[in-house]
């Protein structure tokens, strides 16, 4: 991936936005991005972050990423509207955390969803026969029940991952274990209140945190602009219909609310029997 940079990137800051729900396109993405704040040398990085989080593997990439990165750059995340979950967990990899006093933050948690259609496919005379190598093979299969010991199954694994952002939190924020279960059972809080936790450094905007990385990086913070990396779109992704730029704009302008299904119903289709780090009302 090639980005048109100015000659004076070293006094600038770097900006990256995470929005909407994570997964593999939004890895891709960062990933990539973060590769050219370090290759361009940077001295800080702006993370503007408004998700509601997502699937477990693709934000433990980002935030493994953005640690690796902060032994070299200067990193402050910017919570926006929403910084949920899998949110949270990116944000985790920033030097230091600026939420809005109203951002809805939080919903440190693990949820893993399965469709079950059985009793629709049972009305409709559909049924299926499986030949499979162990009793666990079809865990989740969506023409049955889960069993017992499957429940228990994903319940361990559900346990496990949960440990793993308390942990990740409780490192990052230099708090306790315990500290951290007391709140993290999937509620969410304010930015207000997730000062008052521990969860995040300061009350603030956007500028405000921006102007705080320009401060980490020795920088005036008047003088010293963001310079944004933008995911790039591919060439047939700019022409096709439906999903393509110019006909998906079409459909976020005349229908938001259908934009927005059909984008929350692709993440369900693809993320289906996945732990997800993910709050949805």
């Amino acid at each position: 991936m090639v980005w048109p940079f100015k000659p004076r990137f070293r006094k600038q800051i770097a900006r990256i936005e995470v929005s909407g729900a994570i997964a593999g396109g939004t890895r891709k993405h960062l990933l990539e991005a973060l590769k050219t704040v370090e290759e361009r040398k940077f001295p800080a990085l702006l993370l503007r972050i408004d998700s509601p989080g997502g699937t477990v593997g693709d934000s433990q990439e980002i935030y493994s990423a953005l640690k690796r990165l902060r032994d070299k750059v200067k990193i402050v995340a910017s919570f926006g509207n929403i910084s949920a979950s899998g949110g949270v967990y990116i944000g985790m990899g920033a030097e230091h955390i600026v939420a809005n006093p109203g951002t809805i933050t939080g919903s440190i948690g693990v949820i893993l969803r399965g469709n079950n259609l059985e009793r629709l496919l049972d009305k409709i005379g559909i049924s299926f026969k499986v030949v499979k190598s162990g009793p666990y093979k079809d865990i989740l299969a969506f023409d049955r029940e889960l069993t017992a010991p499957e429940q228990s199954i994903l319940q361990d694994l559900i346990d496990t991952s949960y440990q793993q952002f308390v942990e990740t939190v409780a490192e990052a924020r230099h708090l306790s274990i315990e500290t951290v279960k007391s709140f993290a059972d999937g509620r969410v809080f304010t930015g207000q209140q997730a000062l008052g936790l521990g969860l995040i450094d300061r009350l603030g905007t956007e500028e405000d945190a921006r102007c705080w990385a320009a401060e980490l990086a020795g920088l005036d913070p008047d003088k010293t602009q963001c310079f944004t990396l933008e995911e790039r779109k591919g060439l047939v992704s700019r022409f096709l219909p439906g999903r393509g730029q110019a006909g998906w704009s079409q459909l976020v302008a005349s229908s938001p609310a259908a934009a927005a299904g059909l984008s929350w119903l692709e993440f369900e289709l693809n993320t289906s029997g996945l732990p997800l780090w993910l709050y949805r009302p």
